[in-house]
Formats: C-alpha cells, sequence, structure tokens
C-alpha cells in the first residue's frame, strides 16, 4: 500500500557530506588567487544554484571578478577527488532510504545542483534506485529560498504540497520548503539555525538516523 506523504531531499549536505569539501577546495582557491572574506561568499551560496552563487561573487566582489574560471577550478579538483563513488554519503542515508523504500514513500532529490551532476553523483553512491524523480537547479527559473523547485517536485511526483517533508540543511532550502507549504525537516551541516529559522522548520535532528526514526513513528 502507498504511503499517504512523500519525502523530498536536497542533496549538497543532506545526502553527500560534500558542503564542507567544496567549502574547502574554494578556500584553496582564494588562498592561491588572494580573494578576501571567502568565508562570506561561501556561505551565502550555501543551497543555492550556481547562477544565484555567480551573483554573490559578484555582489561582494564587483563585475570584473572571474567568477567562471575560479569556479572551473572547484569543480575540476572536486571531480578529480570525488567522482566515481568517493563522495562521501551524510550518516543513515541509506538506512533512512530503505526504510522509505520498503514502506513505499515516494522520495525525491530537489537539489540546486545540475541534474546531471546530480544524477551521476546519486547514480555513483548506488542510491538511484531509492529515488523515483530527481529534480536539479537546471530546470527551474528561480533558486531557492523562491518555492520552485519543490512545487515543480510535487508535481513531479503527482502529490500535493502539504503531503511532502523536506530535508534540508541550508537556510535557503529551509525557506523555500516553508514557503511550498510543505514540512521543513533541518538536519544542520554547516550552519546551526538562527531565530528566523527555528520558525520555519517544522522538526530539527543531529543526523537522518534520527529522521529515519521520526518517520517510523509515523
Amino acid at each position: 500500500m502507498a504511503s499517504d506523504y512523500a519525502v523530498i531531499f536536497d542533496m549538497d549536505g543532506v545526502i553527500f557530506d560534500s558542503e564542507r569539501r567544496i567549502a574547502d577546495l574554494w578556500r584553496e582557491v582564494a588562498e592561491e588567487k588572494k580573494i578576501p572574506d571567502i568565508e562570506v561568499a561561501v556561505k551565502r551560496s550555501i543551497g543555492i544554484t550556481d547562477a544565484a552563487t555567480k551573483q554573490v561573487f559578484k555582489e561582494l566582489y564587483g563585475d570584473d571578478f572571474p567568477y567562471a574560471e575560479y569556479k572551473k577550478i572547484v569543480s575540476t579538483r572536486f571531480h578529480a577527488k570525488y567522482d566515481n563513488g568517493n563522495l562521501p554519503t551524510k550518516p543513515g542515508i541509506k538506512e533512512l532510504l530503505v526504510f522509505l523504500h520498503e514502506n513505499k514513500v515516494p522520495t525525491a532529490v530537489a537539489s540546486s545542483t545540475r541534474t546531471a551532476v546530480v544524477e551521476a553523483e546519486i547514480r555513483d553512491a548506488g542510491l538511484l534506485p531509492y529515488f523515483d524523480r530527481i529534480i536539479g537547479g537546471d530546470t527551474v527559473t528561480h533558486s531557492k529560498p523562491d518555492p520552485e523547485i519543490f512545487q515543480k517536485t510535487a508535481d513531479a511526483l503527482n502529490t500535493k504540497p502539504e503531503n511532502c517533508y523536506v530535508i534540508e540543511d541550508s537556510f535557503n532550502g529551509i525557506r523555500a520548503a516553508h514557503a511550498a507549504g510543505m514540512h521543513p525537516i533541518m538536519v544542520p551541516d554547516m550552519l546551526e539555525p538562527d531565530e528566523e529559522i527555528r520558525a520555519l522548520y517544522e522538526e530539527i535532528f543531529p543526523s537522518l538516523m534520527e529522521v529515519r526514526n521520526y518517520f517510523e513513528e509515523k
């Protein structure tokens, strides 16, 4: 019997322990290229599309900042290190996905990362069979915190927003899930919630193991 709810996952920082690794690579490039205040740029870029990230860097460093050049360096180093299944998953993700799959709960990934990259990383980790839909940031017009990607994902799952639980680590992801009328669940990664975010999420858990326990009790 199918479940009466669905679960939507962000990818970076939720399924994969990737946000910290991306941040480390930006720090490397910042040191090499003498980019100041990279921590500010990195934190503002968590949970948004590449186009939105480019805008963040433009606002911080000016129109002449060679974002595409530096992003390519970061991307090349990231893929060299973590492709082909080398990207570490977050503790508890496999157990949670197996539980949802066994209980016929529809699942999807709604990530700000490009769809092709999402599919490749999920496939390399052996997790692709556990997801019914994958929606990448290149398929929407507006980046999180706009709710567009979650609305599109609910449509793809053929369910209503109010039936969807969203697992997010980023502030913009929680904002977007709340704006979409869904049930935001926060599992913090690089950012601990502030007063605004505490007012928006429905539940907060230290890891995905506790999220599994939460759904087991539903």
